[in-house]
């Protein structure tokens, strides 16, 4: 998987990638439900969605989860699924939570053999200034967990024996 993340105007936005050896179909189902998150974060972070709206995912949806951001330190979490190209993409947003701005793109797009799935996350650390004094701590984090990720998504897909 390939991760990086560059800055821009107080925004940092992080881009990762893989390939997995599913359907589009497959790929889909999967990442569009939001029960699977916990399937892929870090069982440290005390991930545990607390809304009870977690079927396939629509425009306008509301999710709530408690996740742990520090050790020691859990805190509560709202998103908005704001768009959905059903197979394609989906775009979540946090609305309250530890980001100044997060907005999280999705996608999925068919290659010989699997599909590549690309994750786009734009997000502003709160406090100013400050708040810029964390982003190594933040980047380690979220490379940690998108790598965590990967590995997770590996073993629920894995390549099929040659």
């Amino acid at each position: 998987m390939m991760i990086t993340i560059t800055a821009h105007s107080g925004i940092y936005t992080l881009d990762a990638e893989q390939t997995l050896p599913i359907t589009m179909n497959e790929a889909w189902t999967f990442l569009s439900t939001p029960a699977n998150l916990a399937k892929i974060t870090p069982s440290h972070m005390g991930f545990v969605i607390t809304s009870n709206d977690v079927a396939a995912m629509y425009p306008g949806q509301i999710i709530t989860y408690n996740i742990g951001i520090l050790p020691g330190i859990v805190t509560g979490w709202v998103t908005e699924i704001t768009h959905v190209e059903p197979g394609r993409y989906f775009v979540d947003e946090q609305r309250f939570g530890p980001y100044a701005m997060w907005h999280h793109e999705h996608w999925i797009e068919p290659l010989e053999g699997g599909v590549r799935m690309k994750d786009r996350v734009s997000y502003k650390l709160p406090l100013g200034p400050l708040g810029h004094l964390a982003q190594p701590f933040i980047k380690r984090q979220l490379t940690e967990i998108f790598s965590f990720r990967k590995s997770a998504l590996e073993k629920l897909f894995p390549k099929p024996a040659l």
